[in-house]
Formats: structure tokens, sequence, C-alpha cells
């Protein structure tokens, strides 16, 4: 076999229809992910794309919208702690767990209840 996966180039998740400005108050003003200019034809059809350059997550819209509760990105954070008090003070709870050994991490859900794990870099 002379091919391989070399990298993950974005992650997507649902959003209902008409959510744009939770997903930014969320993605972009707490987790501090900039928002990205989504290809015109793509636009039309709503949702966010949102980046770092090293994380891209896309924000897609679903018309029969349902969370993802298992399903989840993982996103290696720095300053887990802070981040935490950031996402408290907007409303947003985090849920730690001790069940990887040698991981310090996290839940919370985003806006829409899709679950997102944060993982202590």
């Amino acid at each position: 076999m002379g091919y391989r996966v070399v990298a993950v180039d974005h992650v997507q998740l649902a959003m209902p229809r008409g959510q744009e400005g939770a997903a930014r108050a969320f993605y972009q003003a707490v987790l501090g992910l900039e928002e990205r200019a989504k290809p015109p034809v793509l636009a039309a059809r709503g949702g966010c794309w949102f980046s770092n350059d090293q994380v891209a997550l896309h924000l897609g819209v679903e018309d029969h919208f349902r969370p993802a509760r298992k399903a989840h990105p993982a996103l290696v954070v720095q300053d887990l702690d802070d981040l935490c008090a950031a996402l408290e003070a907007a409303g947003h709870g985090v849920r730690f767990d001790d069940e990887v050994p040698g991981a310090r991490r996290c839940y919370v859900d985003d806006p829409f209840g899709n679950r997102i794990e944060l993982i202590e870099a």
C-alpha cells in the first residue's frame, strides 16, 4: 500500500437553520476561532466556518437537526482552566472526566447540543 491518510482538513458539525449568531457567539467569541468566508455557493446554504489555521470547524445547516451527543471533535487546548472559566462565564457548563489515564479533559456542549471534547495540551 503506497498511500496513507496524513491529516484532518476539518471537522463538520451540524446546526439548526438560522442560528449562525449563536455559532459565532460560541465558536468565535468563546473558543477564539476566527470565522472564515465560505465559497458563495456554500454560503447560500447557511452555516459558518471557523479556523485558527491549526484547527478548522465547519458548521453546516441540517433541516432536521439532531445534536451529536456521542460523536464529537476533540480539541487540544492550552490553558484548559482558563478556557473552562470562559465557557462557564458564557453559560456553557463543562464536565470533566478521568476515564483516560494521563489525559486531563472535559466536555462541553455547543449552543446546539453537539458534544465537544477539550484536552489539555
